[in-house]
């Protein structure tokens, strides 16, 4: 409505055309709720009415499909339904679902609300703000079918100088009665869509469904890495431990000479492969915390910090994969920070499962001065962290100590 070419555009015809339909659509609505009730109050006492009643419990139901595709008409955004399916097949799933959803009452509320209140004033804003300003206009032509004109039922027009300024001024009135139906119009579509299809019911099904596709995503990486775990430690470790026996045993059976030293380096090239392998598959998943948990693991990290680390954590059984996982990581990062750039002469990794959350705390008696953004890898650290709904939190003043405290959610421990 704020752009200068809302009056000939269709966005005024199309809020006329929704408060007519709704006009319509709520006569209909009525006669039949009110038929409904008749009927139903009439054979209360007998086995009949019981169906009755039921069809009048549900009859927003249609009403509100009927409101969804009017909305269409002055509302771009959808509007689906917020019916869950039911759980089994059959007439009778069906109604005890829809029974004891919300949304079949909100509704119900909607359908009794439109058929009481809103379709009059639907009717009442088409004919002042429509048909009013259009009779106006149409003066002129009055005067030349009757030779007189009573506008409004209020003035009565006899000369053509009074019939023209009246158009003029059905004119004018038809201008600002185009503003008005798109109010009236969109402030109507606002109230249906509170009743039938809020917009907050669908962003919180949307977050819903976000949560349950990062779990998905979550533990789809978890299985992803461990499948290359796999495949390394069962395939190119093996080839290359192949191939450091037999450029040993080549070695071995070479006689003296540039012959032996060169299959001596490439032994020691192959070597020093296995061992980066070795490690990579160590970084990728260790094996000590698939087999023995988050514990043994934390103290394995502990035993190869290049800074002397005290260990005391306490886990009354394994936890999630997904949640040791980033638990290891997050402490092998901060250990790994703690020895390239903190100084520390010693370190501390303690915690717990409190509450239904792994805790962690890693604190060191560095220099401080810890930031985000700054190469440390504390973003990473949040970033892997919130995947699971954790919280990283971070104290590191100058001069130290820094403590860096993880909260992941998570069940109890098994």
């Amino acid at each position: 409505m704020a752009r200068p070419g809302y009056l000939m555009s269709a966005w005024p015809w199309r809020s006329a055309a929704y408060l007519l339909s709704g006009v319509v659509t709520g006569v209909v609505v009525l006669v039949g709720i009110v038929a409904s009730a008749v009927v139903g109050g009439v054979f209360a006492l007998a086995l009949v009415g019981l169906p009755l009643l039921l069809c009048t419990a549900l009859a927003g139901i249609p009403v509100a499909a009927v409101e969804r595709h009017r909305l269409r008409l002055i509302d771009p955004g959808p509007a689906p339904g917020q019916h869950g399916a039911p759980g089994e097949p059959g007439l009778r799933a069906w109604l005890t679902t829809r029974l004891r959803e919300r949304a079949t009452w909100r509704e119900l509320g909607h359908a009794l609300l439109f058929a009481g209140l809103l379709w009059p004033v639907d009717a009442l804003a088409f004919t002042a703000f429509l048909l009013g300003p259009l009779s106006v206009v149409a003066t002129p032509l009055l005067m030349a079918v009757f030779g007189e004109a009573k506008v409004l039922k209020v003035w009565l027009v006899t000369t053509w100088p009074a019939a023209v300024g009246f158009a003029v001024l059905g004119l004018l009135l038809l201008a600002l009665g185009a503003y008005l139906l798109g109010v009236a119009a969109g402030a109507r579509a606002g109230l249906a869509r509170l009743l039938i299809a809020p917009r907050e019911a669908d962003l919180g099904a949307r977050v819903v469904e976000l949560a349950r596709s990062r779990v998905r995503l979550v533990d789809a990486f978890e299985a992803e890495r461990r499948r290359i775990e796999r495949d390394l430690h069962d395939g190119a470790q093996q080839r290359l431990v192949a191939l450091t026996m037999t450029l040993g045993l080549a070695r071995l059976d070479a006689p003296p000479g540039p012959l032996a030293e060169q299959l001596a380096k490439a032994h020691a090239q192959a070597g020093t492969a296995l061992a980066e392998l070795r490690e990579l598959i160590h970084g990728i998943h260790p094996k000590v915390l698939a087999d023995y948990g988050l514990e043994a693991a934390v103290a394995d990290a502990a035993d190869r910090s290049a800074v002397p680390v005290d260990v005391d954590l306490e886990l009354p059984g394994r936890l999630s994969q997904a949640v040791e996982a980033a638990a290891y990581f997050v402490v092998c990062e901060a250990l790994a920070n703690v020895g390239r750039h903190s100084g520390a002469s010693r370190a501390e990794v303690s915690g717990g499962h409190r509450d239904g959350r792994l805790v962690l705390q890693i604190r060191d008696d560095g220099r401080g001065g810890a930031r985000a953004g700054e190469g440390s890898g504390l973003t990473g650290l949040a970033d892997r962290v919130s995947v699971l709904d954790g919280r990283l939190s971070l104290s590191s003043p100058p001069g130290g100590p820094t403590l860096l405290r993880v909260e992941i959610p998570c069940g109890p421990a098994s």
